[in-house]
């Protein structure tokens, strides 16, 4: 059975300060219209929240997951029938936390999924950090990760994704700065040392910096777009994981399959831990399974 996952990666440019739920939604209808058989709509990071860049005006915008915010953005997936991640949005959390959260709202109008970033650009921004790893099910397709940014610069990160079933991970960004051709290497990187799709969506110019990309298990950039507003389509084959992952990339090279069991536990003295022969091996493949939404997101 095909497990394709077609999407719409949206490089916008970064919406006004406050934007209402309802003005989005005219750009997501324009962007199902246009793409009518995408499953899966992507915004890059904080696109709701427009310019804002202090904790005040972030607090200012800031929402609890039961808040208006979010029972809208979940009304709209469910009207447009995909699978919707409007980028990240500004969470309060349950003790006043400031949260960069990164939110998926199912084709059925129900929150599936959300990540908190776990590594905010410091000194720059103002949110205080997640604490878990976060991957759901999209189901007949596959498994998908979060990851925001900056995280991207943490290998650990994408590895725990894909430790945990992560088939394809979604990174979005808001990147203004001059290392976004850093960046570009890393999600080459990334997809390359987890044999995963990365799907990196950065904000358009004037503020943002473009250059958004699809990248295969292998580490081929399927589709890059430049610094202005547009959208990045594709079909991705989440099957492809597992062939990459049986016959290595390019045919030869199969990282999770380097240790086997009775292989002494390598230690990791940076984290007080080790590699464990016994469980350094990736989630199998994810059944695919019937029409509705998945079960909660996974936070091994």
């Amino acid at each position: 059975m095909d497990r394709v996952l077609p999407l719409a990666a949206v490089q916008a440019a970064q919406a006004a300060p406050g934007q209402p739920v309802s003005a989005f939604a005219e750009d997501a209808q324009r962007v199902a219209r246009t793409f009518p058989q995408a499953r899966l709509i992507v915004y890059p990071e904080l696109h709701l929240h427009g310019g804002a860049d202090t904790a005040e005006t972030y607090r200012a915008q800031a929402e609890t997951l039961r808040g208006p915010r979010v029972r809208d953005l979940a009304q709209l997936a469910g009207d447009l029938g995909v699978w919707l991640l409007p980028g990240s949005v500004c969470e309060t959390g349950p003790d006043g936390q400031l949260y960069n959260t990164a939110v998926v709202l199912s084709p059925h109008g129900r929150l599936a999924a959300f990540y908190r970033k776990v590594t905010p650009w410091r000194p720059y921004e103002p949110f205080d950090p997640g604490d878990r790893f976060v991957v759901f099910d999209l189901p007949g397709a596959g498994r998908a990760g979060l990851n925001i940014c900056y995280d991207a610069w943490f290998p650990e990160i994408t590895r725990h994704l894909a430790w945990m079933g992560a088939e394809v991970v979604f990174n979005l960004v808001r990147t203004t700065t001059c290392d976004r051709t850093q960046e570009i290497v890393l999600a080459r990187a990334n997809a390359i040392m987890n044999q995963v799709f990365v799907v990196s969506v950065n904000a358009a110019g004037p503020a943002g910096t473009g250059q958004s990309l699809i990248v295969d298990p292998e580490g081929l950039v399927r589709v890059q777009s430049a610094t202005e507003a547009t959208v990045l389509s594709d079909v991705l084959d989440l099957g492809h994981v597992a062939r990459v992952r049986r016959y290595g990339t390019a045919g030869l090279t199969r990282p999770w399959a380097q240790f086997r069991p009775g292989d002494a536990p390598l230690a990791l003295p940076l984290y007080g831990g080790a590699v464990v022969p016994e469980r350094w091996a990736a989630a199998p493949d994810p059944a695919p399974s019937g029409p509705g939404d998945p079960a909660p997101p996974s936070t091994r």
